[in-house]
């Protein structure tokens, strides 16, 4: 079993920042590919950001490319930031983690691709 926590979210306006951050544990010498997806009100869940293991690999969905970053912790690979810069009303949403230890190597953008997930942190950004 995985377990992914998630931490950063908040409240912020237009144009500011915000870096979430996502720690994987629980299975012993696993590694993971891993990503961001988020759910506003009323839309379906939407992949964000993906970064393979060894970080050579990461997808962007359009809207956020130039303003979001994926990186991980090289400390820790274990941990994976989502660092959000020129944030707009629209990327108000709950954001969760993902881990997928079965391709370590890719970077998946479909939520299939993912076998376990954070309980979410919202993200709200006011006009």
């Amino acid at each position: 079993q995985v377990q992914l926590v998630e931490s950063g979210g908040g409240l912020v306006q237009a144009g500011g920042s915000l870096r979430l951050s996502c720690t994987a544990s629980g299975r012993t010498a696993s590694i993971y590919s891993m990503a961001w997806f988020r759910q506003a009100p009323g839309k379906e869940r939407e992949f964000v950001a993906a970064i393979n293991w060894g970080g050579g690999h990461i997808h962007y969905v359009d809207s956020v490319k130039g303003r979001f970053s994926i990186s991980r912790n090289d400390a820790n690979m274990n941990t994976v930031y989502l660092q959000m810069n020129s944030l707009k009303p629209e990327d108000t949403a709950v954001y969760y983690c993902a881990a997928d230890p079965d391709s370590p190597w890719s970077a998946g953008v479909a939520g299939s691709d993912y076998g376990y997930w954070g309980q979410g942190t919202q993200v709200t950004v006011s006009s």
